[in-house]
């Protein structure tokens, strides 16, 4: 499978994660402690396999980073579960994706980087579709505004992930994702014990095949598939591929779950989507 073929499916794959986590009755922090046991066990097979090994010596300095993105990456899984118990997969998802307008907003006090022109065009028309999304006519209800929060708090902590690695030098592509599984596990256990505790006896045979696809299809395979794509694509083609995860769960909200979304939601939408796509590609990948 060439590397566009294999970025695009595992898009289409992520956007698909909110229809499977609605059935499965853990509680986020538990969903996302499976979620990256499950995962961490499978890429370390993956790891195994094709007798690959981490350089723990050369990425000591790092490890710290390690540990810090990894905590985001927990902190983020359970945001975003949570958004989804809260409202509809497209608001959850439209606000998530709010991510890539923090990080343009983060980046010159982090990284001293100047911001141009169409920068902050983006992100003030990215922001007035949040704006459209959360403030403007009919949302659904109380519980659509926490969900939005929610998405909002994961895309945040999604920001922090991304803003992290930039510090990561040493560590590249599935070896840094394993090693944040790792981390991840290891906020989360204390986490879910001081919370929910363990509550798989909960689950029927739908919830714990739901369990599986999410542990380790969307995330243990996808991420392979995600990691090794992005070896072969140039970054912004990688970046205007990563819409179809988008796409494919607001399809899915509206046309298969049949939830509500109104025209001003829809335009904010479209918004934030088309201006953080614009702001990531360069004008000779968009003539």
């Amino acid at each position: 499978m060439n590397a566009k073929a294999m970025l695009s499916i595992s898009m289409a794959i992520f956007g698909t994660l909110g229809i499977f986590t609605r059935n499965i009755a853990v509680s986020s922090g538990e969903l996302a402690l499976y979620r990256a046991v499950l995962a961490a066990m499978l890429i370390a097979v993956y790891l195994v396999g094709t007798k690959q090994k981490i350089n723990f010596k050369a990425i000591k300095k790092e490890l710290f980073l390690l540990l810090l993105s990894g905590i985001a990456m927990g902190i983020n899984w359970i945001l975003l579960f949570q958004a989804y118990k809260y409202t509809t997969i497209s608001l959850a998802t439209l606000s998530y994706y709010f991510a890539p307008v923090i990080v343009t907003a983060v980046c010159p006090v982090l990284f001293h980087e100047k911001l141009t022109r169409k920068q902050i065009v983006c992100f003030i028309m990215s922001t007035v579709g949040l704006i459209m999304i959360t403030g403007i006519g009919d949302i659904g209800g109380g519980s659509d505004y926490i969900g939005i929060l929610f998405g909002l708090g994961a895309a945040v902590f999604y920001a922090a992930v991304i803003l992290l690695n930039k510090f990561i030098k040493n560590v590249e592509g599935i070896h840094r994702t394993f090693l944040q599984f790792l981390s991840a596990i290891v906020i989360l256990v204390p986490y879910v014990i001081m919370t929910s505790g363990v509550t798989l006896r909960n689950l029927d045979g739908i919830g714990w095949i739901n369990l599986l696809i999410v542990g380790l299809v969307h995330t243990g395979i996808t991420y392979c598939m995600y990691f090794s794509s992005l070896k072969e694509l140039p970054g912004q083609k990688a970046a205007i591929l990563s819409y179809i995860d988008p796409l494919v769960a607001v399809l899915i909200s509206v046309i298969i779950l049949g939830e509500s979304m109104t025209i001003w939601q829809a335009m904010g939408g479209i918004l934030i989507l088309e201006f953080t796509l614009w702001n990531e590609i360069s004008p000779k990948v968009q003539n």
